[in-house]
């Protein structure tokens, strides 16, 4: 049996275990009650995320799918636009050169829609503006290349095909008189291509730059288009203007070695330039001051060198040297003449443009605004100062000749061949040289006087018909047919290596000689050749009056 005092602790003991179990109990039960509260909350919670991150994705998910149609849309925009710059830089090159209008289309009318669409909607709504940078980047690159494309497709149809004609260069190659034609030192056909491909190359600029713009319009905000403009253009712009600046570099070099004919290159391309100017100004409109200056910078610098070659081929046919070794043996037009005239000829094609290099270079008050007349003034005095050198130089020149008639058939060669230039340009200087070419030719037929002397009626003696001759008188006869046939032949053997270009003149100057020759001739053998003066008339009568009729015939004739 348990003591009473050990049941009443062990009791106490249970009755405190059992409190204590309850209390424990009850923290569990309130613990239960908390964790269900916070569960509830947390349901709760999670069911209003849920709610709101279906409603953010039923917002964002149209939001992205039209994000993603514009990033597309962007990509066939820059694609569509690569392949029609790629094309227009082939596609027009006829009517370029047909100098044709000819408008550009932009882009296809949903596509530009679509890219003016998104311009609008960066710009509206904040968005980062930098896609303007990005625009005249792209569409600068493309206007270069567009450019050098053209350039290089005409590079290429030219090798193929010859080189094609461009009313922007009169191509007029003139052969001269001179044994071999005098072949343009630098302007060969690639000279000529280069050329005609810069000029093609800066109206294709002009009409390119005005469809950029206009494209520009309706992509850029109207307060960036002029920047974004200038920005735009000015790869494909410094580039042309290098190019020009090289052409002016290349025609400085050639006037110091003397080839002038090289510095021609300039003047189409001069021409050209100042008959674009109008468009280009209107181009670039609203551009910076810079980009507006490079045009007349360039112009500037073409009517410089364009200027200074032409004072220095007027200085260098004034002091060409006397050299016997340069003279033409045969006296036909020396190769300053041919150069001179054939430089002159090449000039005229751009009359205006060389009188206004001249012009450019006037320090007096009315070359400040020159017009078209005072720069043809301008022309005509210089050819006249060209031609004033060429003649004294020519005058100098022919006294290398030992003998005065070939001296005299080499000037009158090379006046009448400055007179097919004079009689377009210099009406009245064309009688002038006219009577120069009278004056050699009468100098010329000087030299057959010591040929037709022999038989001039003034020197023979007098004869009483049926007398006996003396012996005297019958020598004298000897003497005189003697010294007319050795002349004869001396003259022709000589005069047949003797050369006159011109046909006309060839055939004026023997007829007139054969004519005087014939008749002198003619009236010596009718009165002497009856006269027995020799028992061999055939060693002194060896010829008859047409047969020295078709020796002159032959004269200026090396293949005769």
């Amino acid at each position: 049996m348990i003591p009473p005092q050990e049941a009443s602790a062990r009791r106490r003991e249970i009755e405190d275990k059992l409190k204590q179990e309850e209390e424990t109990l009850s923290f569990i039960r309130d613990s239960l009650e908390k964790s269900d509260q916070l569960t509830k909350n947390m349901v709760s919670i999670l069911s209003s995320f849920e709610s709101r991150l279906m409603k953010l994705e039923n917002s964002i998910i149209p939001v992205h799918k039209q994000t993603e149609n514009l990033q597309r849309l962007q990509e066939n925009v820059e694609k569509t636009l690569s392949c029609l710059d790629h094309v227009i830089s082939y596609y027009h090159v006829d009517e370029l050169e047909a100098q044709e209008e000819v408008p550009l289309e932009h882009l296809p009318e949903g596509v530009l829609q679509d890219v003016t669409r998104i311009s609008r909607w960066l710009v509206e709504y904040g968005r980062n503006q930098d896609f303007m940078n990005v625009y005249y980047q792209i569409r600068s690159s493309q206007l270069d290349r567009s450019i050098k494309g053209l350039k290089e497709h005409f590079r290429k149809s030219s090798s193929s095909s010859g080189v094609p004609y461009s009313p922007a260069i009169p191509n007029k190659r003139k052969d001269t008189p001179t044994k071999k034609p005098i072949k343009r030192p630098g302007r060969d056909d690639t000279l000529d291509v280069e050329t005609d491909a810069y000029i093609h190359c800066v109206s294709a600029f002009v009409k390119l730059a005005q469809s950029e713009y206009q494209l520009l319009m309706d992509v850029i905000p109207e307060h960036h288009q002029k920047k974004t403009f200038d920005s735009l253009i000015q790869d494909a712009l410094d580039g042309l203007m290098l190019e020009g600046e090289n052409i002016v570099s290349a025609a400085r070099k050639a006037i110091i070695r003397h080839d002038f004919s090289a510095v021609l290159t300039v003047f189409p391309i001069l021409r050209h330039l100042k008959q674009t100017k109008p468009e280009f100004d209107q181009v670039l409109q609203g551009t910076a001051a810079s980009t507006k200056n490079k045009l007349p910078g360039l112009i500037t610098s073409m009517e410089t060198v364009g200027a200074k070659a032409l004072e220095d081929f007027a200085d260098n046919i004034k002091n060409d040297p006397d050299k016997e070794y340069n003279m033409p043996k045969d006296g036909t037009v020396h190769e300053l003449t041919s150069n001179a005239i054939l430089f002159l000829q090449q000039l005229l094609d751009f009359q205006e443009t060389a009188g206004a290099m001249l012009a450019s270079q006037e320090t007096s008050s009315s070359a400040t605004s020159y017009s078209s007349e005072f720069s043809k003034r301008l022309l005509s005095t210089y050819i006249c100062k060209v031609l004033g050198n060429l003649q004294l130089n020519l005058l100098s020149k022919s006294k290398v000749y030992e003998d005065p008639a070939l001296s005299a058939i080499f000037l009158h060669n090379n006046y009448n061949y400055i007179l097919k230039l004079v009689a377009v340009t210099q009406k009245t200087a064309e009688r002038s040289y006219r009577e120069h070419i009278e004056q050699q030719i009468q100098t010329y037929q000087r030299s057959w006087l010591k040929v037709t002397d022999y038989i001039a009626e003034k020197n023979l003696p007098v004869f009483q018909p049926g007398v006996k001759l003396r012996d005297k008188e019958r020598q004298m006869i000897k003497e005189r047919f003697k010294g007319f046939n050795d002349g004869l032949e001396e003259l022709c053997k000589i005069q047949k290596a003797w050369a006159i270009p011109d046909m006309e003149q060839r055939d004026k100057i023997r007829q007139a000689q054969k004519n005087i020759v014939r008749e002198t001739y003619g009236a010596f053998l009718h009165r002497y050749g009856s006269v027995p003066f020799t028992k061999n008339p055939e060693k002194y009568i060896k010829y008859r009056v047409e047969q020295v009729g078709d020796m002159i015939d032959r004269l200026f004739d090396t293949s005769a």
